[in-house]
């Protein structure tokens, strides 16, 4: 069974154009749409957009980032998928956050809350959603880590997590921690790893090496990285890589609206039938 993963970071529902000088505090506090002869910066709620670009594309597993709460019905009905989310940080008084978020996601930004959600296909190669769990990986400061797991029908497993950003020894022991829980949760099941790990193979080798020796977690993505789709227990037949930002992209008026600051990364992978995986 042939299968492919997708994992990307959605930047909080927001776009990022490529030029700085669209992303003026003009457009953040009053939100006027910025231009230049390419792209556009616009400051509205684009879930529709983020919807109908992940609808598009083809994937059986998606594992996002930075996701805002009350995207996960939304995403997933557009995507005809099941979806499990755990949520990580600033979620408190969640509903007051996501109004505030719909008038003005840059001004909030990060401040709407955000979430680990995967999105499975139905019907599909994985079968759906057998099994949900999530773990807190970190409590406290800088901010609430989480990860989000689930056992397909098939038998393969995934485990969704964004790592600490800019504390690059917190995010070594956030992943470590979230791949001794998603093994063990695995049971010996295969398993696909990944999120936005926020740690860098070309800066951080030995945490990589680890994953490979002791948890058999391999491949990263690139050496300069830090969104990565590993696995163990499955034959890799594409490896993992970044997506070019056209492909992000959509039409607008003319010009291009780019969504999120980060590209999405694509593996795939050839996993036993079901049947094999119970024998």
């Amino acid at each position: 069974m042939e299968l492919t993963a997708l994992s990307w970071n959605l930047f909080h529902g927001r776009d990022y154009p490529p030029d700085p000088a669209l992303r003026t505090w003009r457009s953040r506090l009053l939100r006027i749409e910025e231009r230049n002869e390419t792209h556009v910066q616009v400051n509205r709620d684009l879930i529709e957009e983020f919807a109908a670009m992940l609808a598009s594309w083809e994937w059986d597993v998606a594992l996002l980032q930075e996701c805002p709460p009350r995207f996960a019905e939304p995403l997933a009905r557009a995507c005809g998928a099941e979806w499990h989310r755990a949520l990580t940080s600033r979620n408190s008084l969640g509903p007051l956050r996501g109004l505030l978020a719909r008038q003005n996601p840059d001004l909030i930004a990060s401040g709407e809350g955000g979430s680990n959600l995967t999105l499975v296909r139905v019907p599909g190669r994985l079968g759906g959603i057998a099994e949900r769990r999530e773990i807190a990986i970190h409590e406290g400061e800088p901010e609430r880590r989480a990860m989000a797991f689930v056992r397909t029908a098939s038998g393969v497993c995934v485990a969704n997590l964004h790592a600490t950003n800019d504390w690059p020894k917190l995010a070594a022991e956030d992943v470590v921690k979230a791949a001794r829980a998603a093994l063990q949760w695995a049971a010996g099941s295969p398993l696909i790893f990944g999120g936005d790990l926020n740690l860098r193979p070309g800066k951080q080798p030995r945490i990589f090496e680890r994953l490979r020796e002791e948890f058999g977690l391999a491949p990263p993505t690139a050496p300069d990285a830090i969104d990565h789709i590993l696995c163990r227990g499955l034959e890799v037949l594409e490896p993992p890589e970044r997506w070019p930002a056209e492909r992000r992209e959509l039409d607008l008026d003319g010009r291009r609206l780019r969504l999120s600051d980060h590209a999405p990364v694509q593996a795939r992978f050839v996993a036993a039938e079901p049947r094999e995986l119970r024998n």
